[in-house]
């Protein structure tokens, strides 16, 4: 089932776009037109912040900072120090005081690379995954937002989302060539 957006700027109703001669339709349905980049943009960044908000605060119950816990949020296997500075996009000294932190309360441990070992990754602790599993968990606000939608829904906001993740992540790439 299609939802209609009832916002102005994005619906127009089938009469007004019935030929003159026509008869007017007993109830006129308002049909969808496409909203432009900006209004997706605008969207994106509004529910971005909403998440990020949601996250920030779910971390916060935990005792940890919303860029703490983006860190671990970030960690499904052993990560270089400065891949993470690249994914989080923030400065390299940014990530030591961060992971120096969760070392200490034991949510994540470093590692030498086995492959260069003049690397040090950082490795979630079974107390740093079952701590950022309890996060997720906890984001009422994203929860319930994902609970108004159908199942079909999600399924299909699901699959648009991974048809746009692939071409926002590789920006980097894109913006490293340029």
């Amino acid at each position: 089932m299609i939802q209609i957006l009832k916002h102005p700027e994005y619906t127009r109703t089938m009469s007004a776009s019935a030929p003159a001669a026509a008869p007017a339709p007993a109830v006129s349905a308002p049909s969808v037109s496409a909203p432009t980049k900006i209004q997706l943009l605008e969207l994106l960044a509004a529910i971005g912040t909403a998440q990020w908000q949601d996250f920030a605060s779910a971390a916060a119950r935990h005792g940890l900072t919303s860029m703490q816990a983006k860190v671990l949020a970030q960690l499904h296997g052993p990560v270089p120090m400065r891949g993470l500075a690249e994914a989080l996009v923030c400065d390299a000294s940014n990530i030591t005081g961060i992971v120096d932190r969760l070392e200490s309360h034991g949510f994540v441990r470093r590692e030498v690379s086995p492959a260069d070992r003049r690397v040090k990754n950082v490795v979630a602790t079974d107390l740093g995954r079952e701590t950022i599993r309890r996060v997720r968990e906890e984001m009422q606000a994203t929860h319930g937002a994902l609970d108004t939608l159908e199942e079909e829904e999600r399924a299909t906001l699901y699959g648009l989302l991974e048809r746009l993740r692939p071409v926002m992540e590789d920006r980097d790439t894109d913006r490293d060539r340029a």
